[in-house]
This record gives structure tokens, sequence and C-alpha cells, in this order.
């Protein structure tokens, strides 16, 4: 029987808005992990069947298929095509779901799932500046529900389901910020450790240097810190800038193959895709997919929540995880172990391939079996990921 399996992960480190990578054009962030990918697997860009791209904001500099211009700025042959997906937060997790799928199906022998997102250089929302999303019909469906905004171009605002995250599991203002301090702590002793560098590739500057960490990570944040911080989305609200993913850009890729073709052309599985699904919930709190999305994982996998010796949670607003963890009961101690968007940060179409090459790193540093990925996306949908070691 065939399997799907990943031969090869790296990601860029993540920048800030208006940080390191403000100068580096997206198409050409996607071209430089396509091309570290190829130089770390040994893999033939000629043989690649398919390239799959997330990136949200497809206008401007990520507009026109950033998927095959990636491919041709990497210097890939005219012959590798590409295609750019977008589900919201989860394009890039999507990617490698299409790409398990596609060499399960034996449509291709060899795809390669990534994404990229340059919000410094093309702003979160660039992409519905020219008109609205959403129809009188649909309006219609959603007016007087509570968290909608009837006179807004996007009347779903993902800050307000956040609040109401954290009002319906009952999440107090310190319990976000301990959370948020705890990821900038676990990145930060990440960091110092090492743990991010073989996953990572540094990305060439303009200036002759390098960048090579991430630099979101924030050292010097205490609670106290964190309590001064306004809360943006309601008055009476505990959600901040503080407990909410940064604003980034950055990239990431992975290759996908099955194991009889790896076997053949000299590749080395990482880990097989065990399990894929996406699963939809309310789009107005819009946050809480991954809750139902994991329950169907784990029910397709015939796994218990306690096999999984590591959870990947994509930390869009702290309200997020944590009412992930009530619902699903797991070990908070498995969860972002090495913290997760609130400190790293949050680089959108390429965050799913950029956690997927973070948890992969942590499993086979501490040889875990299985590892769980999921993340909330705009619109009440979630992808949920389970990958096994091999």
């Amino acid at each position: 029987m065939s399997d799907a399996v990943i031969v090869g992960a790296v990601r860029t480190p993540v920048g800030r808005r208006k940080g390191s990578l403000a100068g580096v054009h997206p198409v050409d962030l996607s071209a430089h992990v396509l091309r570290a990918l190829a130089e770390r697997t040994g893999l033939d860009p000629a043989q690649v069947d398919d390239v799959f791209w997330g990136c949200v904001s497809q206008v401007g500099e990520q507009s026109w298929n950033i998927a095959r211009n990636g491919v041709l700025a990497a210097g890939w042959p005219e012959t590798v095509p590409g295609t750019t997906l977008d589900r919201q937060c989860g394009s890039s997790q999507q990617a490698l779901h299409f790409a398990a799928a596609t060499v399960l199906s034996g449509q291709a022998d060899l795809v390669v799932a990534g994404g990229v997102e340059s919000m410094t250089r093309v702003p979160m929302g660039s992409s519905v500046a020219g008109g609205m999303p959403f129809s009188d019909q649909l309006r219609d469906r959603y007016r007087g529900v509570e968290g909608f905004a009837d006179d807004a171009p996007l009347p779903f605002n993902q800050g307000v389901g956040a609040e109401l995250i954290a009002r319906r599991w009952r999440l107090s203002r310190t319990q976000l910020d301990e959370f948020a301090l705890a990821s900038h702590e676990k990145a930060a002793a990440a960091q110092d450790a090492g743990a991010f560098d073989p996953e990572l590739t540094p990305v060439p500057l303009g200036d002759g240097g390098k960048f090579a960490a991430d630099e979101g990570i924030r050292r010097d944040t205490t609670m106290a810190k964190l309590g001064e911080l306004a809360t943006p989305f309601r008055a009476d609200g505990v959600v901040t800038a503080g407990s909410a993913s940064q604003i980034s850009d950055g990239a990431a890729a992975l290759a996908v193959t099955t194991s009889e073709w790896a076997s053949r052309h000299g590749l080395r599985p990482l880990a097989r895709i065990h399990t894929a699904v996406v699963a939809a919930d309310d789009p107005v709190t819009m946050l809480t997919a991954p809750i139902p999305a994991t329950a169907k994982a784990l029910r397709r996998a015939g796994l218990g929540i306690e096999e999984i010796g590591v959870y990947e949670v994509n930390e869009a607003f702290a309200p997020v995880p944590l009412a992930w963890l009530a619902e699903t009961e797991a070990d908070p101690e498995r969860l972002n172990p090495r913290g997760g968007a609130i400190a790293l940060g949050h680089p959108l179409g390429g965050s799913g391939a950029r956690i997927m090459t973070t948890m992969l790193q942590h499993m086979r540093d501490n040889g875990i079996r299985y590892g769980l990925q999921t993340m909330c996306e705009g619109g009440g949908m979630a992808n949920a990921t389970i990958v096994e070691l091999v």
C-alpha cells in the first residue's frame, strides 16, 4: 500500500513587519526556500511534478500565480509548474494536504508544498481593497448576530471572534497574557539552544548580510508590560496585540513523495503523512474549527489525543489554543513546545508549512512518533494533520 512521506522541510527565519525581510520580494523569498529545499534533500528540481504554494493576499507582488514565479526565480526548469492556493491562514497546510493526495493518487511522483507571505510589502487586507467580498445575500444571513458588523467590508472580525471565544470559555486577561509570555519564553529557549537552526535557511540581504534568526521573539516582555496593552477589539475585552499573532514575513517549503519513489531516488523520508482533514465551524466566531478538525483527524487516524506526542495549534490569538486545550483535554506541556505565532510570527500563507517544519524538527530531536498540527482559518475553517515519524 502506497503512502505519502515528507522528504524535506525548510523555512526562512520569520521577519517582523518592516523588519529584516522588508526589502525582499515575496517571489524571491519563495525562490530562496525552493532552492534550499533542493540543496538539502538532493532532489532534482526537474523531477518535481508540481508546486502547490499557499499565499493569502494574492495581489500586487504576490499576484499572477506566485508559485510559478517562485519556481522560475529559483532557476528551476521551465517544465516545473506551480499553482497558488488560498485557504486563508491554513493555505500552506492545505498545500501539503493536496501534495499528499496527489502523490497517493498516482497523479504525481514528487510535489513541493509550501507558501509565502510578505505582510510588509503586501499588507493584510490588500486583496479586498477593490470591492466587497460579502454579497447582500450573505450579509442577510448574519445580520443581528453578535460579532457581525453590517457596514464593514469584512464584517467578520477575527479579533472580535477571539473575544467571543474568550467569553465562551471564560478565559481571563491574565490567562491570555500568561500564555503569550510563555510563547516568547519557549521560543527564546529554543532559539538559544539552537533548536531552530537545522530547519532554517538564512536569507541573503541586499546589504551583503544574511537574515539568520527569527526576530519576533520579545525576550524582555513581562506580565506587567503585557498588562499595559490596550484591548482594541472590545472596550471590555481581554485580547491585546500581545496575545495575538505577529504580522510577519516569511516562507517555507516541504517535499512530498511516496516511500517507494523516495527509495528509488535516494531521498530519505522524515515523516509519513498519517491523516489529513479539513473541517468548518461558525464563520462569525471564526476561530473554533481546530476543535472539530482535531476530533475528525483523531477519529480517522484511530488514535487518542494521549497518543500524540506534540501538538502545534497556531497561536492566531491566545484564546484559540486555550479553548482547544479545554475541549480536547490535551497535555498542555506538549502544546507548541518551541513557542508559536505570538512569539515567532504568522506570515499567513507560509505559516502552515513553517509550523510543520518546526514540528518535524521537534519530533526528530525528541523521538516523538506522532505529531498533530491544526490552525484556525478565515471563514471558520481549520486543517488538521497528523504525521508519523519514520
